[in-house]
């Protein structure tokens, strides 16, 4: 199912919430970009390219197998991407998919002929496909959970692992989902994460001689896409930049 935002701003005061850019998180509803552990394991795959070229662009023609029997013509191709780590327990919460292009199937069977009507990245032999559908449009009504949440940034979008800092909306990836009560237009406070230093005027050695600072407020995120166990979030107002391991909680 293929999804477009349109938003709608209640609950929180105007000045709270600045209007969501339709644009910006667009991309992010109509792709499927977290997949579970197991989530491509039945998809179709491109199994042989045509005069066996190792990687391939638009226009170009792959064969498919896993597509027998579907009714879908257009699909979308993906590669799966690196593991979302649950900072908190190192747990694989999910995979991020890595978005190819698009495919429209010219024959069908065992394998299918599709061509690649559109690559942002070339395509090979191993990808996927997920069926492409039709638009739903979502209204969102930014607003705080109903009771207290608390969770970590995991990673930046498009970022690298515990290194890359995001900025005024940026894309987050947070290590809470639709399991821990988490639902699209939730508002999380940010907060930058305390680190621990040592008190000079405790002698070393003692059991106090560090402390932890307090995590500092940075400012708001707003969720717009809900998994199991992971979500996105936009980062809205903020006077620092984000970073992983990050603290996201009830405002």
């Amino acid at each position: 199912m293929k999804l477009s935002p349109r938003v709608r701003a209640e609950a929180l005061p105007p000045e709270e919430i600045p209007s969501i850019p339709a644009s910006v998180i667009e991309p992010f509803l109509t792709r499927p970009l977290v997949i579970e552990p197991d989530g491509l394991d039945k998809a179709p795959t491109i199994v042989a390219t045509q005069a066996n070229s190792v990687l391939l662009s638009a226009g170009n023609t792959a064969y498919v197998r896993g597509i027998a029997g579907s009714v879908e013509e257009n699909w979308y191709v993906y590669r799966l991407g690196k593991p979302l780590v649950d900072p908190d327990t190192n747990q694989t919460l999910a995979y991020e998919a890595f978005y190819l292009g698009t495919a429209r199937v010219t024959r069908a069977g065992d394998p299918a002929t599709v061509v690649l009507t559109s690559a942002v990245q070339e395509v090979g032999p191993g990808d996927k496909l997920v069926a492409a559908n039709v638009v739903r449009t979502i209204n969102y009504a930014p607003h705080p959970p109903a009771t207290f949440l608390q969770g970590r940034v995991m990673s930046i979008y498009g970022g690298l692992d515990k290194v890359g800092e995001a900025g005024p909306l940026s894309v987050i990836t947070i290590n809470r989902g639709r399991a821990d009560g988490l639902e699209v237009g939730h508002v999380l406070a940010l907060y930058a994460l305390g680190g621990t230093v040592r008190d000079t005027s405790k002698p070393r050695g003692a059991r106090d001689a560090y402390i932890k600072l307090p995590d500092e407020r940075s400012g708001l995120s707003f969720v717009f896409r809900v998994f199991e166990r992971v979500s996105y979030a936009l980062v809205m107002n903020i006077t620092r930049p984000v970073t992983p391991l990050d603290v996201v909680q009830t405002p």
